[in-house]
C-alpha cells in the first residue's frame, strides 16, 4: 500500500498544488512563490464515530432570514435588506477607497442601536481607530475595539463571550494562525484563517464581515476558494480622486446580485446618495456635440448617466487612438466598425475618446444605443436633444435589439424631467407595449441608420 504524503507544495500567489518544489509556478508563472505545507492525516476512527446525516425534503415551512439593519440604507440595499445572522460577507476594494470608513460607520450605527459589535483591526492600533472615528464625528461608546492579528486569540474571545451580533475583521490578509508555517497574507494563511473565522461565525451565530485586499487587476487577493466560502462578496469601486463610490454585490446568497449602492466621499466620511441619477447628471450641459444620456439598470435600480464622446482627426502616424473610461474597449471597437460598415460613417482615421461621466463602470449591452448616439453626435457636430435619453443593444448588422426592464428605465427618465426616449422597436403585443409615462414621448428605431438620420444637419 502506497504511503500517504505528509507534505505538499502550494503556490502562495495562485494556490496551485504540486507534489514537488520548483522555482516557478506552472499555474501563474510567478517565481519563488511555492511553499511546503504539511498535510493533515485522515483520522479513520473519527469517521467511524461520526453520526448519520439528517435528511430533509424540499417542501416545508420557509421563513425569510432575519436581518440586522445597519441604518445605512445604501449598504442594506446591496446586502438585500441587512446582515443575516451567522452569515459571512467579504468586502473588497482598492487601498484608500473607503472600506474601513464604511464599516466603521456601519458598526457605530449598529452599536448605537443597541447591538453588540466587535471591530478587530490587524492594520491599525485602537487609538488610530478612535482618531478616525473622532475625525468622522462618530460616537458609539459601546462599540468594542481590538487590535490583533492572532486568529486563535480572536476565536477564543468570541467563544467565551457569545453576546456579539456583528464582528468585523479588517483585514483577512493580516490575520495569522500559529499552526500554519507561512507569513500573514499567504494563500495558506488566508485560507486557514478564513475557514476558522467562518466556522466560528456559523457555530456561534454572529454576522461576520471580512475586509479583503485586491490585486492590481482588481480581483480579491488570496485563494479563489475564499469567495466560495463566504455568503456574499461586495466590491467597493471608485477613483480615490473622484467624489463617488460604488458598492457592488458580485455574489449574495440572501439577496440580488449586481445590486449597487452609491456613496459620496466627504470630509465627514461616506454619505448616501439616494438618487444617483440626479447627481450624475447635475453638471451636464446641453447643446454640446458628443453627449448623450443613457437610461441604464444597476441591479434593480434605474440609473441615468451621461455618455461623453470626442472624435478628432488622427494625430501623427500609426493607428488611431481608442481611449475608454468606464466601458469596454472591445465593445467600442465593435460599435465603431458597425457605424462605418453599416451606416457609412468614416471612423477609421479618427481618434475616439469615450467617457462614462460620474466614475461608474457600465457593462450591460443596453448602453450601445447611447454610446452610438454620442459618437454620431461627436462625428457630425450635431448635439443630441437635451431632453432625450437612449437605451438599446446594437447587433453586428446594425439592428437595434430590445433590452429588459424598459418600464423602469422610462419611469426614471420621466421622473427626472426628460421629454423623449429613443429606444428599440418594441413587439406588437405584451408588456413591452405598455403605455409610456405621461409627458414622455417615445421614438422607436430598428436600425442604426434610423439613429443617424436624427443627426442630419439642419439646412437653412
Amino acid at each position: 500500500m502506497a504511503k500517504r504524503p505528509t507534505a505538499r507544495f502550494v503556490c502562495q500567489a495562485c494556490g496551485t498544488i504540486t507534489s514537488k518544489w520548483s522555482g516557478r509556478c506552472d499555474g501563474c508563472g510567478e517565481w519563488n512563490t511555492i511553499v511546503e505545507e504539511a498535510v493533515e492525516p485522515t483520522n479513520r476512527e473519527s469517521r467511524k464515530r461520526a453520526g448519520k446525516l439528517t435528511l430533509m425534503h424540499l417542501d416545508g415551512d420557509l421563513t425569510p432570514p432575519p436581518r440586522i439593519e445597519t441604518s445605512i440604507a445604501e449598504f442594506d440595499r446591496v446586502l438585500g435588506g441587512g446582515l443575516v445572522p451567522a452569515s459571512v460577507v467579504l468586502v473588497g476594494g482598492d487601498p484608500g477607497i473607503g472600506k474601513s470608513t464604511l464599516l466603521l460607520q456601519a458598526t457605530c450605527a449598529l452599536a448605537r442601536a443597541g447591538r453588540r459589535v466587535l471591530y478587530v483591526s490587524g492594520e491599525e492600533a485602537v487609538d488610530q481607530i478612535r482618531l478616525r472615528a473622532r475625525r468622522l464625528k462618530l460616537e458609539a461608546p459601546t462599540l468594542d475595539l481590538a487590535a490583533s492579528i492572532n486568529v486563535s486569540e480572536i476565536a477564543s474571545s468570541l467563544e467565551q463571550d457569545r453576546e456579539h451580533n456583528v464582528v468585523v475583521i479588517d483585514s483577512i490578509q493580516t490575520m495569522w494562525l500559529e499552526t500554519i508555517e507561512s507569513a500573514p497574507g499567504s494563500v495558506a494563511q488566508v485560507r486557514a484563517c478564513a475557514f476558522e473565522l467562518i466556522r466560528l461565525a456559523k457555530t456561534v451565530g454572529f454576522s461576520l464581515v471580512l475586509v479583503g485586499h485586491v490585486t492590481k487587476e482588481g480581483a480579491l487577493a488570496g485563494p479563489r476558494v475564499l469567495e466560495h466560502m463566504v455568503d456574499a462578496v461586495m466590491y467597493f469601486e471608485g477613483d480615490r480622486g473622484h467624489q463617488f463610490r460604488i458598492l457592488r454585490a458580485a455574489k449574495n446568497r440572501f439577496g440580488a446580485t449586481d445590486e449597487i449602492g452609491v456613496f459620496a466621499m466627504t470630509d465627514t466620511g461616506l454619505t448616501e446618495v439616494p438618487n444617483p441619477s440626479a447627481l450624475f447628471l447635475a453638471e451636464r450641459r446641453g447643446n454640446i456635440a458628443g453627449s448623450a444620456v443613457f437610461a441604464g439598470m444597476e441591479g434593480t435600480r434605474p440609473v441615468l448617466l451621461e455618455i461623453q464622446a470626442l472624435v478628432s482627426p488622427k494625430a501623427g502616424e500609426g493607428a488611431a487612438r481608442r481611449a475608454v473610461v468606464g466601458w469596454e474597449t472591445a465593445r467600442l471597437n465593435m460599435l465603431l466598425a458597425v457605424l462605418e460598415a453599416r451606416c457609412g460613417l468614416k471612423m477609421a482615421g479618427m481618434d475616439v475618446h469615450l467617457n462614462i461621466a460620474g466614475g461608474l463602470r457600465i457593462s450591460e449591452p443596453a448602453c450601445d444605443m447611447a454610446v452610438a448616439a454620442a459618437l454620431i453626435s461627436a462625428a457630425t457636430g450635431v448635439p443630441t436633444s437635451s431632453g432625450a435619453t437612449y437605451f438599446g443593444e446594437v447587433g453586428l448588422s446594425g439592428e437595434v435589439r430590445q433590452v429588459s426592464q424598459t418600464d423602469l428605465r422610462l419611469k426614471e427618465a420621466q421622473k427626472l424631467g426628460f421629454a423623449q426616449a429613443i429606444l428599440p422597436r418594441r413587439v406588437a403585443s405584451g408588456a413591452a407595449r405598455a403605455k409610456p409615462p405621461e409627458g414622455l414621448a417615445l421614438k422607436e428605431i430598428g436600425h442604426l441608420n434610423d439613429l443617424v438620420e436624427l443627426f442630419q444637419p439642419v439646412e437653412d
